[in-house]
């Protein structure tokens, strides 16, 4: 119980500490927004760094050199677990916002630095809205900020199984000619997921795979790069556990 006592302890330190970084943030937003953002992004790494520390988890990131550092990207991973954000986060090279449920819109402090790094926040129940939101991620895909979404929409809670990608998602690549870059997470579900309340030390493997241009794909597929996607994350998990012994 030590792990979930120290990472929770350091998350409501960094969120109320954090109130005069919010402040200078701002004003710093008023006269220099690019500025603002790859500050934002600092910060929140070097958290999000930290509590992983705490929870005892060793990150190993392979296909590192698959993203691009120049150009917005839309990444695509699958999804077991809170810490998957704080995995992938970590590793952005340039500012990177997250599609979120609005659900994060309760948490006014959080909320705080999640708009400061261009979250954009969904309420899977209302289509109309979900729309807005790929449209809203276009806009700032083209305004150079990176997109990230778990499209499966919600955390698997089966261990080593799927669920189907959701293709709206992948308008965002297709209306902007970003690359996609596919994110296999295997083994986050083992850091708290399956065995609630206690975070465990764990080993999570994160992988990159080659970029994909839903233009260059074969016409079928052109039409669903959120099947194509997720074959290509099944594929890199499957390999992944057999090198794990699983």
């Amino acid at each position: 119980m030590i792990r979930i006592l120290l990472v929770a302890l350091f998350v409501i330190l960094f969120l109320v500490c954090s109130i005069p970084l919010l402040i200078a943030e701002w004003i710093i937003g008023k006269y220099n927004r690019d500025l603002k953002s790859r500050s934002s992004l600092a910060i929140v790494k070097w958290a999000f760094r930290m509590c992983l520390f705490f929870a005892g988890t060793d990150v190993s990131v392979r296909g590192d050199e698959n993203v691009p550092k120049d150009t917005p990207v839309l990444y695509i991973g699958n999804h077991r677990s809170y810490f998957d954000i704080l995995i992938t986060y970590i590793q952005v090279p340039r500012p990177t916002g997250y599609i979120a449920k609005k659900e994060m819109l309760k948490w006014p402090l959080l909320v705080s630095w999640m708009r400061n790094l261009h979250c954009l926040f969904l309420d899977r129940n209302d289509v109309k809205q979900g729309l807005k939101i790929i449209l809203e991620a276009i806009d700032k895909v083209n305004s150079g900020i990176s997109i990230c979404i778990f499209p499966e929409g919600t955390r698997n809670r089966e261990n080593h199984t799927f669920m189907d990608f959701h293709e709206g998602s992948f308008k965002i690549a297709s209306k902007t000619g970003c690359p996609i870059i596919p994110m296999t997470i295997y083994n986050s579900g083992d850091i708290f997921e399956d065995h609630l309340p206690r975070i465990k030390k764990t080993h999570v493997i994160l992988e990159y795979g080659k970029p994909i241009y839903v233009k260059d794909l074969p016409k079928p597929d052109q039409k669903k790069p959120g099947a194509y996607t997720k074959n290509i994350i099944m594929e890199t998990y499957a390999k992944l556990k057999e090198e794990a012994g699983g």
